[in-house]
């Protein structure tokens, strides 16, 4: 028995570790995660907190992980880590019955699990941890208190460390389908063999007040048009299939609402595009504006094209008027795709008739210029 909690307590720990370098390689990306989820819920109110709640959790799971490998304060970590494994499996136990979140994110976009493989891989986790918690008393620190803290203090510096490298220079290893050598247009398209969602048409009746469902194989058996009365019907997704593009909802349209999304994959030669976000409303703490200042004079001077795609174009449009930026070409795009092309905000692309030839942070515009033929 000794030697199953042995293992199950450095299985557990290394998962936990793992997971969490995983998602500290992109921080962005668990918090979309979470906006997704609150979405759902309707909790509107924490999606501006949601970047802060997601360094925080890796930073946790990472920490977490390091003490059940030494054996620090086993008691109160391996309880912690069985609340939040708990919550973890009621969370993608309602992504599986809800059909509402495809992926729960638990492995970042590096290691992408369905919500049941995540599901699945959560009740595993929690007869682990559970098992340790019943046998907290026999395992016992590999060190003296000093030194545990101090390895764990080293643990904590270098986790942080690493998320807020990545938040300024993009993630160390992109596992992102807008990663340098990818060709867009094909990534847009559904892969071969996929399998679509299977779905019945769902009928929707009031009866006596209150609304009832049910399919065309299933109507109730007193049915009638006098006590049932039509309100809608629609797809419902009984079975969740994999037909769904790597990249989708990439559109890009002027400020009219012309598209112009197949002109610009299409464009031969060197073309830079800026991805972003909704920016700060203060131009003044726009830091890196005078390097991409130079990548755009240097576009300017070789002919290269230089397009600006925003999820909120038209406050962008005003905003760089007032830089005197008034000949870039302001787009429109979907700001979804954008929070995937732009992990950094913003982020620079260095396209080639649709393929991605360079990818760099806002903080790496020398980068940029010397890329640039």
């Amino acid at each position: 028995m000794r030697i199953v909690l042995q293992i199950s307590r450095v299985l557990v720990g290394i998962l936990f570790i793992f997971s969490g370098l995983v998602k500290a390689n992109d921080p962005s990306g668990l918090s979309y995660k979470m906006q997704e989820f609150f979405e759902v819920w309707g909790w509107h109110a924490f999606n501006d907190h949601t970047l802060l709640f997601s360094i925080l959790m890796i930073t946790f799971e990472i920490i977490a992980g390091a003490a059940l490998l030494i054996g620090w304060q086993f008691s109160l970590f391996s309880w912690l880590l069985l609340a939040l494994t708990i919550f973890f499996t009621w969370l993608t136990g309602y992504a599986v019955l809800s059909g509402k979140i495809r992926a729960c994110g638990c492995f970042g976009d590096c290691i992408p699990l369905t919500a049941e493989q995540s599901f699945i891989k959560d009740i595993i986790l929690t007869a682990l941890i559970l098992l340790l918690v019943k046998k907290r008393r026999d395992i016992h620190p590999l060190y003296a208190q000093s030194r545990s803290v101090g390895i764990l203090a080293v643990v904590t510096t270098l986790t942080l460390a690493l998320q807020f490298y990545v938040l300024r220079y993009l993630p160390i290893v992109d596992c992102l389908p807008f990663k340098k050598g990818n060709n867009i247009p094909e990534k847009m398209k559904i892969p071969a063999g996929a399998i679509p969602d299977s779905t019945v048409i769902t009928f929707v009746y009031d009866l006596s007040g209150k609304q009832v469902e049910f399919d065309a194989d299933h109507f109730p058996v007193d049915f009638n048009d006098s006590t049932y009365k039509f309100i809608k019907r629609y797809d419902k997704v009984v079975r969740i299939g994999n037909a769904t593009p790597p990249i989708k909802d990439f559109v890009i349209q002027t400020m009219s609402g012309v598209d112009t999304t197949e002109a610009i994959l299409q464009q031969q030669g060197q073309t830079i595009i800026v991805f972003s976000r909704a920016m700060e409303a203060d131009t003044r703490y726009w830091t890196w504006e005078a390097g991409l200042r130079k990548v755009r004079s240097m576009c300017k001077a070789r002919n290269i094209p230089f397009l600006w795609i925003s999820s909120d174009a038209g406050t962008l449009a005003g905003q760089l008027a007032r830089l005197k930026w008034n000949d870039v070409v302001v787009l429109q795009g979907d700001d979804v795709a954008i929070k995937t092309a732009a992990r950094t905000n913003p982020t620079i692309y260095l396209l080639n008739m649709g393929t991605i030839s360079g990818k760099w942070s806002y903080a790496e515009t020398n980068k940029v210029l010397d890329a640039i033929d």
